[in-house]
């Protein structure tokens, strides 16, 4: 079947072109005509947004799918629907007010880069750079201006499990969606990183219902 809808896929802090989430479904959707987009963006958060702005271009999505830190990102596409999985809305936060000022300590920036290294493929390559980091707080002051709490009129849903782990840290914070957001979101019994079983029973069908499709 041709392709007749682009959906474009943001992966989180670490994934990449070959991230497990938007393989699945490619792998789902492609019969329906959807094609899932997904490519491997700069950890820097202005360069990352240069990219996937020059992308939104090339592709027009008719949807935008945000995972984890790739959430703050998807939220400052303008003018396209929403889909949100685990949202990391706080985690620039983190990065600009913890990682941050600890990567001034000598040696630090190079034990956070082997603390965080992706594993082997096409993945996001993680420096944490004061020079990168202190970007975050700015990046995430950015996407906050796109919310319906600031007027937008974009459409927004989140899927955020019970067992999400950065939930205790105040990463993933159910409060933070609700206070930008409102109560577009589902939340599922399972962890930070979406198990099969949901993203075939949830992320799936709201991505159909989103797009209109049967």
């Amino acid at each position: 079947m041709p392709y007749m809808v682009n959906v474009l896929y943001i992966h989180g802090m670490g994934g990449g072109g070959d991230s497990r989430i938007p393989s699945i479904l490619n792998d789902a959707l492609s019969t329906k005509g959807v094609r899932i987009i997904v490519h491997t963006y700069d950890f820097d958060p202005e360069i990352a947004h240069v990219q996937i702005e020059k992308w939104v271009n090339i592709y027009r999505p008719s949807l935008v799918i945000g995972e984890s830190l790739g959430a703050i990102h998807a939220v400052r596409v303008r003018n396209i629907p929403h889909l949100l999985i685990s949202p990391a809305i706080n985690a620039p936060i983190h990065l600009g007010r913890i990682f941050c000022p600890l990567s001034l300590i000598p040696g630090m920036t190079m034990l956070l880069d082997r603390i965080y290294r992706p594993r082997e493929g096409d993945r996001q390559i993680l420096h944490f750079s004061y020079g990168i980091l202190r970007k975050y707080i700015a990046h995430r002051r950015e996407a906050m201006k796109n919310t319906p709490r600031t007027g937008s009129h974009d459409s927004f849903h989140a899927f955020i499990g019970t067992r999400d782990h950065y939930r205790k840290f105040g990463v993933v914070s159910i409060r933070a969606w609700k206070r930008h957001f409102g109560d577009t979101f589902t939340l599922y019994e399972g962890t930070h990183f979406t198990e099969d079983e949901f993203i075939h029973s949830l992320i799936v069908p709201e991505i159909c219902n989103t797009l209109d499709i049967k």
